[in-house]
């Protein structure tokens, strides 16, 4: 597996500083009120249950149905706590990651929006994913500029109707990201897991109607050619849009997370997604969400998607 760079390692102790300065009091401030809440659940669960005997003892049919709707309107007023500490809490901690990373000599201010996401015709527009859009959902969008690029990405939760079944299939699941340049890439690129060829056929069918031919024989890195295939509608395209150096630390963060990666160039724009089974950052309410792990997972996907931005930005 490849070794950090020097760079890479001085980064993620200035991150570890930046935790134990800023995050980790932040995400001691929101376990407190985790556990407020955890109490007023315990609490709540009490008093309910004596409200429970006390309607039986009673048996007054009257007094129990309104019991009842005092417990229904209690519990939707309890529920709306959790969920206002569930959304409260990723803000808070990519409030502060976002600071953190835009401190960085070519990084514009990000801005960060919980609630929207990438739009549908975005999505489509990328080539990656020719699969339908009966559901398309998402959240937690960033977006910013880095040296001339500007960018913008979110969580995506993409299905389409199964036409054998009476289900509903992933078309993708994960980090969705758009970088725009100001020089459009002379032709286009597609790169794609090849784990997953069988279930990719309409999106190669796609590109090679737009004259795209294979050019894994211009990728030099040889565990890269194994994971990915490539495809270009310019000999050498590739070349252009992605150093040798991204290339390594793509199979090396494959390899050591296990999550697929798909690109694609087109004019002045570039596309990357990345597949995430797990809503990231999304707090636990019955145990405690005070983690670097935590933090760090996803400082280090988020660094991976701007350092393919950085790169790009260098090269052109």
């Amino acid at each position: 597996m490849r070794e950090r760079t020097t760079a890479e390692v001085k980064r993620l102790e200035a991150f570890r500083i930046y935790y134990n300065h800023t995050i980790h009091p932040e995400l001691m401030r929101l376990e407190r009120k985790r556990k407020r809440l955890l109490l007023l659940i315990f609490l709540s669960c009490l008093f309910l249950f004596g409200l429970f005997i006390v309607g039986i003892w009673l048996e007054v049919m009257v007094i129990t149905l309104m019991l009842m709707l005092f417990v229904g309107v209690y519990l939707y007023i309890l529920y709306k706590r959790v969920r206002k500490f569930v959304t409260d809490f990723k803000p808070a901690v990519i409030n502060l990651l976002t600071d953190f990373i835009d401190d960085g000599i070519s990084y514009g201010k990000m801005e960060y929006k919980q609630f929207k996401k990438i739009s549908e015709k975005k999505f489509k527009e990328s080539g990656i994913f020719a699969g339908g859009t009966d559901v398309y959902e998402g959240e937690d969008f960033i977006k910013g500029t880095i040296g001339d690029v500007k960018f913008e990405m979110s969580e995506l939760n993409v299905r389409e109707e199964s036409k054998v079944r009476q289900r509903l299939n992933y078309v993708f699941k994960g980090v969705f990201l758009i970088a725009t340049v100001n020089i459009p890439v002379r032709g286009a690129v597609l790169v794609l897991p090849r784990k997953f060829r069988q279930y990719t056929t309409r999106e190669v069918r796609n590109f090679l109607l737009m004259k795209g031919k294979d050019a894994d024989g211009f990728i030099k890195n040889r565990d890269f050619r194994e994971i990915w295939r490539t495809m270009a509608t310019l000999e050498g395209a590739f070349q252009n849009v992605l150093s040798e150096d991204m290339q390594d630390r793509l199979v090396a963060y494959h390899e050591k997370t296990g999550k697929d990666f798909y690109l694609s160039f087109r004019g002045k724009k570039f596309y990357v997604a990345v597949s995430e089974q797990e809503d990231l950052l999304e707090p636990y309410v019955f145990r405690s969400n005070v983690s670097f792990e935590l933090v760090r997972n996803f400082y280090e996907d988020l660094r991976l998607l701007l350092e393919i931005i950085e790169d790009f930005d260098v090269n052109h």
